[in-house]
């Protein structure tokens, strides 16, 4: 998010959403090949399994190619949206629950410090089948990527897609970090139930934190000895410090977000449950919005945890990630 206004030298907060969820906006689909060497055919069509032989080579494009994956476990596969060939990978569970997972900005589905792969493969040891995949327009899929307020149909797609593979789950759950879960919340139709982590409400301005990021800071600089000695002597500019108190004023008209998909929930009346990094520019955010009337009974539970990673990448974040995750699918598996 860069650095905050007025008080403190360094903002502790993450950087910028754009940042943190932003990957490759868009890769050139790798020609897959057979074991004789001749090109496979991608053209659009049902989904089409990569053999177990291809997914040991191409493994190292789906973060996991420092070791060997069981030959039943994980599955590369492409699918169609809207006339594109869509990439995606299966880790199958031995379960009857599904998780399909949403990645934020034009992150491909590995994930940003690998959360997705690693996510996946730990859930599906555990019997929760995972499928993620790359939305159109990036990484492994071909098209023009419509950002997350037009990735209903790849969603859709996806759903679909996932169904076919493992036609045995009785229950498919959505799992989504910063707009992927706007993107789920928004475009969920036939999911039943969401896990939406660090949600992406606030838009706010580029290169700036949400209001609520801003608040949260001063309040905990105000709190402080050192955040006072700073004030009383002028080492504050206020210039930035003016400009982020007018944020925090005019802040709840850049809320239009967070409308459509409150709204978005209550019409589906889908299960939901939120997992927070307390440190988190855009997860102070959401939970700024979350505790207005507006989300009145829209959310079941909401889990928090220590650490400003947006990606959950720092030292014990994985282990706690997993943790809630469980709980909430154990929770919304009823």
């Amino acid at each position: 998010m860069g650095r905050l206004p007025g008080l403190g030298r360094r903002a502790r907060l993450p950087r910028r959403r754009q940042a943190l969820c932003a990957g490759p906006a868009s890769h050139r689909p790798p020609r897959q090949r057979s074991r004789r060497g001749r090109p496979q055919d991608r053209r659009p069509g049902a989904v089409a399994a990569i053999g177990a032989g291809q997914l040991r080579r191409a493994g190292r494009s789906d973060g996991g190619g420092h070791r060997r994956l069981a030959r039943d476990m994980r599955r590369l596969l492409t699918f169609t949206c809207e006339g594109a060939t869509l990439g995606a990978t299966l880790d199958e569970g031995k379960g009857p629950i599904g998780l399909l997972m949403v990645m934020g900005g034009s992150q491909t589905r590995v994930g940003s410090h690998r959360m997705y792969e690693r996510l996946s493969k730990s859930l599906s040891e555990n019997g929760i089948s995972c499928f993620r995949f790359d939305r159109r327009g990036v990484g492994d899929s071909a098209g023009e990527d419509p950002g997350f307020r037009g990735s209903g149909p790849d969603i859709q797609a996806a759903l679909a897609a996932f169904r076919a593979e493992v036609p045995a789950l009785t229950r498919i759950l959505g799992f989504g970090l910063c707009d992927g879960a706007s993107a789920l919340a928004l475009h969920g139709d036939g999911i039943d139930g969401l896990i939406l982590v660090n949600p992406w409400l606030v838009e706010a301005e580029a290169g700036a934190p949400p209001a609520a990021a801003v608040s949260a800071h001063y309040r905990a600089q105000l709190a402080s000895r050192e955040g006072w000695k700073r004030l009383l002597t002028g080492a504050v500019n206020f210039r930035k410090l003016i400009r982020g108190l007018w944020r925090i004023v005019t802040g709840r008209r850049q809320a239009g977000l967070a409308r459509d998909i409150a709204r978005a929930l209550r019409k589906r009346r889908v299960p939901s449950e939120v997992i927070l990094a307390t440190g988190d520019a855009t997860a102070i955010a959401a939970a700024a919005e979350l505790r207005t009337p507006l989300y009145g009974g829209l959310v079941q539970a909401t889990q928090t945890f220590a650490t400003n990673s947006h990606t959950f990448a720092r030292p014990g974040d994985e282990a706690a990630l997993l943790e809630m995750v469980e709980q909430a699918i154990h929770s919304l598996r009823r």
